[in-house]
């Protein structure tokens, strides 16, 4: 392993990912669910994103960009009607406790954790930045190192953050907020796809 390679990959991917999606993505799943199992999710998927841009290097070039931001698109879109549904019915009861987090199982908080985030990170700017370090370096252990790392500090920065956050706010508020951020993903995700495909 090459620690400057390591260093390039951290230094790199760490402030492409802190105003990113998935940093509000791992927030607000950090709302809804204890943060262990979040960040264990979080962790994984990025750790598995990072294995696949190193692998894969620069293949996920080749793919059609229209088709990658559609699908992004339609995830967000999905994911902000389910935010804004849950705000929705967690009004109606009165809303959520902060505790109601606990009432799911490390497994499946871990679970879907892992699959927002793996979704939500495909055609990512960190994941291709980290397959242009592949292709560029031939290091691929110190690669997936640096940029692994850089990953999980962000998500663990959103964890804490989305923990306090629910100790102090309404469940229903934060999951409204998280569903326009979702939607304005989205509708930015409809027009790069759009823009791909003239």
């Amino acid at each position: 392993m090459i620690w400057s390679v390591v260093l390039a990959a951290f230094v790199l991917v760490l402030p492409v990912e802190l105003p990113d999606k998935t940093l509000f993505a791992s927030l607000v799943l950090a709302t809804r669910f204890p943060p262990l199992p979040v960040f264990v999710g979080v962790g994984t998927a990025f750790g598995l994103q990072v294995a696949i841009a190193v692998t894969a290097g620069s293949l996920l070039s080749l793919l059609p960009e229209a088709l990658v931001t559609g699908v992004v698109a339609l995830l967000f879109l999905v994911g902000a009607v389910i935010l804004w549904r849950s705000a929705r019915s967690g009004a109606e009861d009165g809303g959520e406790a902060a505790d109601s987090r606990e009432q799911t199982s490390f497994l499946r908080a871990a679970a879907i954790s892992f699959g927002v985030l793996f979704a939500a990170e495909w055609g990512d700017l960190s994941q291709l930045a980290t397959a242009g370090l592949a292709a560029r370096y031939e290091e691929p252990l110190s690669v997936f190192v640096g940029a692994w790392a850089a990953l999980l500090v962000v998500s663990g920065l959103a964890v804490l953050l989305g923990k306090k956050l629910a100790d102090r706010l309404p469940i229903a508020i934060i999951r409204r907020v998280a569903a326009g951020l979702f939607l304005v993903f989205a509708v930015v995700a409809a027009v790069e796809t759009v823009r791909a495909l003239t």
